[in-house]
């Protein structure tokens, strides 16, 4: 017994001079992102509970997508909480790094998983905290909040609040596109693909030799030709059926402006419809229509007074119509009676389907350049890519990558910002092509959107309070709204599940001051402090934050795709959506003929750049990531990851449903088909 005492107080004593060495495997996957390697000095430095490592210098060629090396330290340093990297200067090879994650995995068995997914340029010190996520209060770390607070210290100095025009919401300040951080520019294959201007569009619809031509129409026959230089299944269908009234209606439902139609109780005062004017040959009767659900209205009276645009040294108008429709024993939704603007009296006649065909047709075709207008400037600039902007530099500016509202909302702002810069260069700019060939483009355009902030209500916002309170709950044939609907609830359902992972009541809602700080942020900011708005300024509870994502997930993917991707299906034909119109009003009926309805519409030039224009915004890129698809695994515990497999079951499901259902219709409704719909606002 003494001799076994000896030996083992002899064996600690030689262990106790024995260094202990840990050993890590650090494995580094770089980007599917061209140029993502990079051939500088890589130092990695661990950060551990109980010290932090060495710096360690490892190979300078990062070539391939993942590359693995064995680091040694000589002493322990706890459970790792940071990896401090930097990708020193080489004097003739600095090239910008896409570092997609790292993995730490010690020789016990434990793994570390660290996302990353973001551009290394510069020689500084980059931190990157192990990827569980973390909300502000649950870091006792003082090392750890110190790491928090300058990373969005850091991103505050980049992604800076701006304002384009005083009445519209802000934006990221960008000088120039190269002023971008990489973080949020195209990828090379988008950027090739989109050729960021219409030019591209015009020589790939074969009509540029027309950019130019500044003469009118002269046939029917001359527009069909053009328009033959590219079709698509929906195209074609709106070619043979824009004259149609059935169809025209359809488009108030199932077109790519589903915004403006609303049920009508009581007519407006300054829209003075009768029975004997709408339903003269029928037993029906206007009021019992009303009471009976069956009567509708769009009223454009945003557009009222709107200054119109001078195109090609000539005058161009704007109208703000009524439009009264009625809802068919056959489920059709009909027009009825149309007033272009908003003033009744002789010189402002109602227009009924019983007129002549071509003073009917010319009435439509008015209401369909202002609806484009409309369509154009609120629902799709405003309301999808303007409120996108906010939300995504709100998120950038307030949360860190560790908090699980950023991992959640990042995906849903890829290429936003750089998309909104060029929207702002190149669309809506004083050369822009919205400013140059549309109707209302110019100060109209302003006028229009300074207008429709007003109209942006926390409610208009969220799918199924919007519809409730336009009285479209039963309104048949609404695919719009039954596949948005259905969207929204699979939307909630995969935001709920996510949130109360993190959030185990109200009171963590209201303690979470970087929460706190991203809705202000946008309240301020993307609906300028107005509390008649209905968007929160704070948060108090679980289901208001379930519910405001939800809308902000929403508006990012479903509803920019129900308002964008079938511009050029609708819109490529330009007599059912031109983009602006060179006659005035009709002030008498009775004049109207086909060589008027040539004359209303826009030049050559102003046609093919706007079909161009349209094209352009309905081109998705071969590197589009569609909802329910996170390339990106930013979230690592095993809850969020199960929601998120559920979640794309889910929207898997109703992309069977409604490709069944779009068998059986003579027009398929496309535009929230999950396979269709992507992740964030980038066209």
């Amino acid at each position: 017994m003494v001799m076994f005492d000896v030996v083992f107080q002899l064996l600690v004593l030689l262990f106790s001079k024995v260094k202990m060495v840990v050993i890590y495997q650090v494995t580094f996957f770089s980007g599917d992102a061209t140029h993502s390697s990079t051939f500088n000095d890589v130092f990695l430095t661990l950060v551990g509970t109980e010290s932090s490592s060495e710096r360690t210098k490892l190979s300078r060629f990062f070539k391939e997508k993942m590359l693995t090396f064995e680091v040694k330290y000589p002493e322990p340093i706890g459970q790792i909480l940071v990896i401090k990297l930097e990708k020193l200067h080489h004097l003739l090879l600095n090239q910008p790094w896409f570092l997609a994650k790292i993995e730490l995995k010690s020789l016990a068995g434990k793994i570390y998983q660290f996302p990353v997914y973001q551009w290394i340029t510069d020689c500084e010190e980059h931190c990157f905290r192990e990827g569980k996520a973390a909300l502000n209060f649950d870091d006792s770390n003082s090392l750890l909040k110190n790491y928090r607070k300058h990373e969005l210290e850091e991103r505050q100095k980049v992604y800076c609040w701006d304002q384009y025009k005083k009445m519209l919401p802000y934006c990221m300040k960008a000088e120039s596109f190269k002023s971008l951080p990489l973080d949020v520019r195209f990828s090379t294959t988008k950027e090739v693909e989109m050729g960021y201007t219409a030019a591209k569009a015009l020589i790939e619809l074969r009509i540029e030799e027309l950019a130019e031509c500044k003469t009118k129409w002269e046939s029917m026959e001359d527009i069909d030709r053009l328009y033959r230089c590219h079709r698509t299944d929906i195209s074609d269908y709106v070619h043979a059926h824009w004259k149609e009234d059935a169809f025209f209606g359809y488009q108030f439902l199932n077109g790519i402006h589903p915004m403006m139609i609303q049920r009508c109780e009581t007519l407006p005062p300054n829209f003075p419809v009768s029975d004997q004017m709408v339903f003269s040959n029928s037993p029906l009767h206007l009021g019992d229509e009303m009471k009976n659900g069956n009567i509708f209205l769009c009223d454009y009276k945003i557009l009222d007074g709107v200054k119109a645009n001078i195109i090609n040294k000539k005058q161009q108008y704007v109208v703000a119509p009524l439009v009264l429709l009625h809802k068919t024993p056959e489920n059709q939704m009909m027009p009825i009676a149309i007033q272009l603007q908003q003033t009744p009296g002789k010189k402002n006649p109602i227009f009924f389907p019983t007129d002549s065909k071509w003073d009917w047709l010319l009435a439509k075709t008015f209401v369909r350049n202002a609806d484009f207008n409309v369509h154009e400037l609120s629902a799709h600039l405003l309301r999808t890519h303007l409120l996108a902007e906010d939300f995504a530099v709100a998120v950038l500016r307030n949360l860190p990558m560790v908090h699980p509202l950023y991992k959640l909302l990042i995906p849903h702002t890829r290429y936003t910002l750089m998309i909104n810069f060029l929207a702002r260069k190149l669309l809506i700019s004083e050369n822009g092509v919205f400013t140059k060939f549309a109707s209302s483009g110019g100060d109209g355009m302003f006028s229009i959107l300074s207008r429709s902030i007003s109209s942006v209500t926390y409610r208009s916002l969220c799918l199924p309070d919007d519809i409730a309170d336009r009285g479209l709950e039963d309104v048949p044939n609404f695919y719009y709204r039954d596949d948005g609907l259905k969207l929204w609830n699979i939307i909630h359902r995969f935001v709920q599940g996510i949130l109360v992972f993190y959030y185990k009541d109200d009171k963590m809602v209201q303690k979470d001051s970087e929460l706190q700080a991203w809705i202000k942020d946008i309240f301020q900011k993307g609906f300028l402090g107005n509390k008649d708005t209905g968007v929160p300024e704070k948060l108090d509870t679980v289901d208001e934050l379930v519910k405001f994502v939800t809308m902000v997930i929403f508006t990012c993917s479903a509803q920019h795709s129900a308002v964008n991707s079938g511009q050029y299906d609708f819109d490529g034909w330009m007599p059912n959506t031109p983009v602006s119109i060179d006659l005035p009003p009709p002030t008498t009926k009775g004049t109207a003929d086909e060589a008027m309805l040539l004359r209303a519409f826009p030049h050559i030039n102003t046609t093919v750049n706007g079909m161009a224009t349209v094209w352009l915004l309905s081109k998705q890129s071969t590197d589009s990531v569609f909802l329910g698809n996170y390339p990106e695994e930013l979230f690592t515990e095993d809850i969020p990851l199960q929601k998120k497999r559920a979640f794309k079951e889910d929207l898997m499901k109703l992309s069977e449903e409604i490709n069944q259902r779009n068998e059986h219709l003579d027009l398929p409704y496309i535009y929230l088909d999950p396979k269709l719909v992507e992740n964030s606002v980038s066209l």
